[in-house]
């Protein structure tokens, strides 16, 4: 009888699977509030305490509106990690709390199915890994956005009837006043200054393009906090009758359809003038004649003539952009606005439109002959430090868990003072300390997330590299394409040194060899 050996079956290695949670809240609200916390205190607890799963992240976004995707920061976070194979498992609330869009959930869901991560609705008890779950969430996900649909409207009938009866302003205060009450206009005494020259130099003769020139060169912020002034600003202001005193309700308007778009109203819909709703900057007349002398510049001019180092090159002394000049004979020189317009601000002279072509082709020549010398270890650096900072990051989960325990002892403070158990002053006290915790915590939360910046850099300056590579042996003449695909900024240092900043972060110094003033 043959000598029989009987091998016992092994025991599995239980599979760990790595869970996240996406949570949403759609408002300021104190019970909203709330809810964020719960969502983040109850995900954390419950992945933390179920057998054989590892909990990854609690992403969670505080947001106006679910309509849009691409403005959820940490749904977008989420995205990325699932996209590098850290997750297997995301748990939400309800199909409204992931997307309100039929279109982006499905395409969404169908994308996270092909990276094998499967999500779980707890209100619709919807689990992806089942075959017949998408057509559900198809009919969720119409429902949530149906109803967004629905919200979106009764807001813009809201506004119309303000609108009709002369009490809607602006939901944004243009740049010179300031949003008084929510609704009010009331003027920003420095800007109004900057409004006036504005119209005071555009009446002198200056054009617009100067007058942005210029605004940039004096270190002003526009209305939304850049650095560049441009000449559609200018022209908006220039355009605007709030300056007057008066308003134009509805210049713009959102689409009907899904998803809704912002479009400029050419008529489709009703418009409302309303006459002195708030102060004015402008007077009548002197708004009047620059609407004039604005169409008449735009008859006579055009569409502007953009080139290739248009937006391009910036003083290093003063960064003012740098603006074209061409002879009659046709030399052509780039020079700084500033010492254009008072050579005494800024000492930096003009130089040649053809000597810039040819430090480009010069410093391509070099970064090719080189690469293996500068961008390889460039890359390779940033590589490096992007997988050493992706090596899991537990300062953010423990940032998100000290935000869900500000929010949560906020909202206990509220209901102890709504019960009259709690004093208007020490209520007051603790709410403000409160608060300090949660803006410093959410500062410490934006600075974590810039570290995905880096796989970004990354991409950019492989994609550069790739050029480079890719790219002719050896550049004889001025390349446009390749001037736009690899430059993103010149820094005129002087008007013999040129500083060529890469996509990617490379820069590069290049010294020209002839100047003319």
């Amino acid at each position: 009888m043959a000598d029989v050996k009987v091998i016992p079956p092994r025991e599995k290695t239980p599979v760990t699977l790595r869970v996240a949670a996406y949570c949403r809240v759609s408002s300021d609200s104190a019970d909203q509030k709330h809810s964020y916390a719960a969502q983040i205190r109850k995900y954390t607890e419950e992945i933390g305490g179920h057998d054989g799963w590892k909990l990854v992240d609690i992403y969670a976004d505080e947001a106006v509106t679910g309509t849009r995707m691409d403005k959820r920061e940490d749904f977008n976070r989420m995205m990325s990690d699932c996209r590098k194979g850290r997750i297997d498992k995301i748990l939400v609330k309800s199909v409204s709390r992931f997307a309100r869009n039929t279109k982006d959930c499905l395409a969404t869901l169908r994308e996270l199915m092909s990276l094998g991560v499967t999500v779980y609705f707890e209100k619709e008890n919807l689990n992806t890994e089942t075959l017949t779950t998408e057509l559900m969430v198809s009919v969720s996900g119409a429902l949530a956005q149906q109803e967004s649909i629905s919200i979106g409207q009764n807001q813009r009938q809201s506004y119309k009837r303000r609108m009709e009866r002369g009490e809607f302003i602006t939901c944004k205060a243009p740049y010179g006043y300031r949003l008084k009450d929510g609704k009010n206009l009331e003027i920003c005494t420095e800007e109004a200054a900057v409004i006036r020259m504005i119209f005071a130099r555009y009446l002198a003769g200056t054009s617009t393009e100067d007058i942005a020139g210029e605004l940039t060169a004096m270190g002003l912020r526009t209305r939304d906090g850049k650095e560049q002034w441009n000449v559609f600003s200018i022209a908006y202001i220039l355009r605007n009758e709030k300056y007057i005193g008066d308003t134009l309700c509805q210049k713009t308007l959102a689409t009907d359809s899904f998803p809704f778009v912002k479009k400029r109203n050419e008529g489709e819909k009703d418009q409302y003038y309303v006459n002195v709703t708030h102060p004015a900057i402008i007077s009548q007349d002197d708004f009047e004649r620059a609407n004039r002398l604005l169409q008449r510049r735009s008859a006579a001019k055009g569409k502007a003539k953009q080139y290739p180092l248009s937006k391009i090159i910036y003083c290093g002394q003063c960064g003012s952009i740098f603006s074209r000049k061409e002879t009659k004979s046709g030399y052509v020189t780039w020079a700084c606005r500033t010492h254009n317009y008072h050579a005494q601000d800024c000492s930096m002279g003009r130089i040649p439109e053809a000597e810039i072509y040819a430090a480009f082709a010069r410093m391509y020549n070099k970064l090719k002959r080189h690469e293996d010398i500068i961008l390889k270890p460039a890359l390779a650096q940033l590589r490096d430090l992007n997988d050493a900072l992706q090596r899991g990051n537990p300062a953010m989960l423990a940032v998100n868990r000290a935000i869900a325990e500000e929010s949560e002892r906020s909202y206990k403070v509220n209901a102890l003072r709504a019960k009259g158990l709690l004093d208007a002053a020490a209520c007051s006290a603790k709410l403000l300390d409160i608060e300090a915790k949660l803006t410093e915590l959410r500062r410490e939360r934006r600075r974590l997330l810039k570290n995905e910046d880096i796989e970004e850099v990354v991409d950019t300056l492989r994609q550069t590299a790739d050029l480079i590579h890719s790219g002719p042996e050896r550049l004889e003449r001025f390349d446009e394409v390749l001037f736009a695909d690899l430059v993103e900024k010149i820094t005129a240092e002087s008007t013999t040194r040129l500083r060529f900043r890469l996509y990617g972060g490379i820069e590069l110094t290049e010294v020209c060899r002839e100047v003319r003033r």
